[in-house]
This record gives structure tokens, sequence and C-alpha cells, in this order.
């Protein structure tokens, strides 16, 4: 379980690093980029999900082991 985690983290910030790269900043609220803005929230989201799940597996095993 933690290989699978970690390889979804890694693929959650590879989709944020896409879709950062999708973003025109010459015409940044251009409609073009809300499919890229969304893209990136929604990555930011999948990871910060990912990574509390993390931290709470670290603490089940600590307590565990008490």
């Amino acid at each position: 379980m933690k290989i699978f985690t970690f390889i979804l983290i890694f693929l959650a910030l590879g989709l944020v690093i896409f879709n950062a790269t999708l973003l025109d900043f010459n015409h940044l609220f251009d409609e073009k980029n809300k499919v890229a803005f969304i893209g990136i929230v929604a990555s930011f989201c999948a990871l910060f999900v990912l990574l509390i799940f993390r931290m709470s597996k670290m603490i089940e095993e600590k307590t565990k082991n008490q």
C-alpha cells in the first residue's frame, strides 16, 4: 500500500506539472486556461488527500505498536 500511495503522489505531481505547462501566461484568464486551472486544482486536492492518508497510516502504525 505504501508503494501504491507513492506512485499516486508522483502521478498527482506529474499532473500538476503537465497542467502548468498548458497555461498561457500571456492570457491567463482566457477560456482555454480553465481546463488547466481545474486540472491543477484537482491534482492538488488529490495530492493533499493522499498525504493525509499517508499521515493517518503512519499514526495508525505508531499507535498499534504501543
